[in-house]
């Protein structure tokens, strides 16, 4: 059976955001995983604004997430989390990229399954400490074993991670390429054709 030709991109674009309405694209996975970096991809492709509700908490705080992390502990972290994500996600369509541990929370998973399409970045661990270790600003890797924090995380996490609407895996390659792909998978979750992006129609 062949394959549904691809929509262009206007088409696509169209049929895509008709089908989402008011719900937000949310991603969630673990830190590294490149959520934020994909997510301005994805909204840059669909011509959606971009949020990552890390950047907004800092911005309602006027602290950073390491300084809160410090100062309030984590649990006084996630409840403030809880309220921006809640707060953000009234503002659909868009791309909102979410902190690692807010998926954990059964209240935001509700909001977003309520008001959102969530998207899975999932990642292995190589992956993830090549792209942590460059980065001093993890409250949660201020620990003498860092990949073993990670694996602790991944353990507790992916199976929660799992129960997103859509799973996509992101590995070392452009961010446009998986971007992509996170494209095709919400044109197939909402059922429609997928969209031709710009990368497929260069020439080998």
């Amino acid at each position: 059976m062949n394959a549904l030709p691809a929509n262009p991109p206007d088409e696509g674009r169209v049929a895509l955001l008709e089908r989402l309405g008011s719900r937000s694209i949310v991603f969630v996975g673990l830190m590294g995983a490149g959520k934020t970096a994909i997510g301005r991809k994805v909204a840059t492709v669909l011509s959606l604004p971009f949020i990552d509700s890390d950047q907004e908490i800092e911005s309602v705080s006027r602290m950073t997430v390491p300084e809160l992390f410090e100062r309030y502990g984590e649990p006084e972290f996630r409840a403030l989390e809880q309220r921006v994500i809640l707060r953000l996600l009234e503002n659909g369509p868009q791309v909102l990229s979410t902190g690692g541990g807010a998926f954990m929370n059964a209240q935001t998973r509700e909001a977003i399954e309520a008001h959102g399409v969530s998207v899975w970045l999932k990642a292995d661990l190589d992956l993830l400490m090549e792209r942590v270790s460059k980065k001093q600003n993890r409250p949660l890797l201020k620990n003498p074993d860092p990949r073993g924090v990670l694996e602790k995380l991944m353990g507790e996490r992916y199976p929660v991670y799992a129960t997103a609407d859509l799973t996509v895996s992101t590995r070392d390659d452009r961010k446009e390429v998986i971007a992509s792909e996170v494209v095709c998978a919400l044109c197939s979750y909402l059922g429609i054709a997928p969209i031709a992006t710009s990368d497929d129609e260069v020439e080998p």
